[in-house]
């Protein structure tokens, strides 16, 4: 199972709204709201998850967990 944190690092960072982090970011906000509402995150491509990393200043880690399934 894939999960994201995007929302947490968000909150962390008192970034209010994608918008903000549109803005920030320079992605897309169909980009941001993949990730934001844990949809497809199969089919993220790894250059968003860069920018994301980069805009929030953390590690790919901390960004998306895998969950091996049982």
């Amino acid at each position: 199972m894939i999960t994201c944190n995007l929302r947490r690092l968000m909150a962390d960072q008192r970034i209010d709204d994608i918008s903000e982090l549109m803005r920030l970011s320079g992605l897309s906000r169909n980009a941001i709201n993949k990730l934001y509402r844990e949809e497809n995150l199969e089919t993220t491509k790894l250059e968003t998850c860069m920018k994301l990393c980069d805009t929030l200043n953390c590690k790919l880690s901390d960004l998306i967990a895998y969950t091996p399934a049982k």
